[in-house]
């Protein structure tokens, strides 16, 4: 049989085990759900590392400690969101107009797992998908399958302990493209959850299925004059966001836009914390490592250190260097290192004043990156107000990207899945929870007499 026929028999397996797995869960008091929830999550706590590792090893994208970082948040920041959260039974009701809502399970989800996170991603969408009663099937990328089947398993294990059902949790042992696109169309499945490149949420939006899918992120940094005695924090804010895990989440900053009078200290404070500004040659030679000549993402550039990328691209770095930084003037393919780069690259742009950062900064989210996140460093609110109409589905003020737009240094959601709204085909812009998971019934009892409509609107 060959690897095709093998994807899309596993596929067809799972999604009917998962199917009956939920009909038998049906019905499980929300409190026993969630002490499954808080048993997978105890179950990752001490294998983070580990799952990293494993994660690093098979992908060749990112690096341990951060991967662990990741794999904690999941689990635990995930985990401690849900348990004050109502997924199912009655989410609220009103006595005066006399309505209810009642929250209920979709039934099978089918999950898609990007190869730049692995492992953390599968333990984000489990957690939601249990929260919210439903059974889930992972379909991780073809370099993500072994530590995708050690993340399921142990979260399967934990969930099976607490009196979860057999084939709750699964993850595909054989995936194809064709595989995973045996999943989204199957009867059984419900919904689908796609994280991944261009290509795969097409294909999940193209199954026929009601889907969850987010976007590319091009994310811009503007960073106003009005910081210009805290710029030592924001360097190290914007270099910590890009540089963890080798930027391989599309929520760190993909470019810093300066203002003129403090772009100079700012190029300072950058480089005292591990940045390098590349020559002009150095940085086409970069862009011809990180892009291919069809203005994609090299594979192999994606996730890499950047000693790594330096050495490729055929100059040398100063030990410690945390991101490489190109400056740039124009925004567009005529200059790929304007667009997103899922590794520790920057660009970096200076400003005249205000109006034109916000402008580059427009400019820089709609190459690539319309409805994901953008990012100000600013103590002028009327100044934030003009650059939130930036067209992107969250706004992060004096934060850096990576933890803000996953909601830990923001009351954001703690997500790992952040939509983009429909500026980029997305059917939500809030960062996805196990409420998008539910489907919402109300019960409405009569609450005026039914034939005043005869007095109210007849002749």
């Amino acid at each position: 049989m060959d690897d095709d026929l093998k994807s899309i028999a596993a596929a067809r397996r799972a999604a009917d085990t998962a199917f009956e797995a939920y009909r038998r869960f049906l019905g499980t008091d929300p409190k026993a759900i969630d002490a499954l929830v808080d048993a997978m999550a105890r179950a990752i706590e001490p294998e983070a590392k580990r799952l990293g590792e494993l994660a690093v090893e098979e992908t060749g994208y990112g690096n341990v400690p951060d991967k662990r970082v990741k794999n904690l948040f999941n689990a635990l920041a995930v985990a401690d969101y849900l348990r004050d959260v109502t997924t199912l039974g009655v989410l609220w009701r009103d006595d005066a107009t006399k309505v209810a809502a009642i929250g209920e399970p979709m039934g099978v989800v089918a999950a898609l797992i990007p190869v730049t996170n692995p492992t953390s991603t599968i333990i984000y969408k489990v957690l939601s998908a249990v929260k919210a009663g439903n059974a889930i099937v992972c379909a991780p990328h073809p370099r993500g399958v072994r530590c995708g089947l050690e993340t399921t398993r142990l979260m399967a294990e934990a969930a099976e302990q607490m009196g979860a059902p057999k084939g709750l949790i699964q993850c595909l042992d054989h995936v194809t493209i064709q595989g995973t696109g045996e999943l989204m169309r199957h009867r059984r499945t419900s919904v689908v959850m796609a994280t991944g490149g261009p290509a795969m949420v097409r294909a999940a939006y193209s199954s026929g299925k009601p889907t969850l899918a987010v976007g590319a992120g091009n994310v811009p940094c503007y960073v106003h004059a009005s910081k210009a005695d805290q710029l030592g924090e924001v360097a190290e804010q914007i270099v910590m966001s890009k540089s963890f895990d080798y930027g391989t989440a599309c929520v760190s900053e993909q470019a810093v836009v300066a203002d003129r009078q403090i772009a100079r200290e700012l190029r300072h404070e950058m480089k005292l914390r591990g940045a390098y500004f590349c020559t002009p040659a150095e940085a086409d030679r970069l862009a011809r490592v990180i892009f291919t000549e069809h203005n994609a993402i090299a594979p192999d550039s994606v996730g890499q250190s950047p000693e790594a990328l330096a050495r490729r691209a055929d100059f040398s770095i100063p030990p410690r260097t945390r991101c490489l930084v190109s400056e740039e003037t124009e925004v567009g393919w005529q200059r790929p290192l304007s667009a997103e780069k899922l590794n520790p690259v920057l660009a970096f742009y200076e400003a005249r004043n205000s109006e034109a950062g916000i402008e580059i900064a427009h400019s820089i989210a709609m190459f690539g990156g319309w409805g994901h996140s953008a990012v100000i460093h600013c103590d002028d609110p009327a100044i934030v107000a003009r650059y939130a109409t930036v067209p992107t589905g969250r706004v992060l003020v004096n934060t850096p990207a990576i933890t803000g737009g996953m909601g830990y240094s923001t009351d954001l959601e703690p997500s790992f899945m952040l939509g983009t709204g429909t500026w980029s085909g997305s059917i939500t812009s809030d960062n996805v929870t196990a409420l998008h998971l539910i489907n919402i019934k109300r019960v409405a009892y009569e609450n005026r007499p039914w034939r005043d409509i005869y007095e109210e609107y007849g002749e």
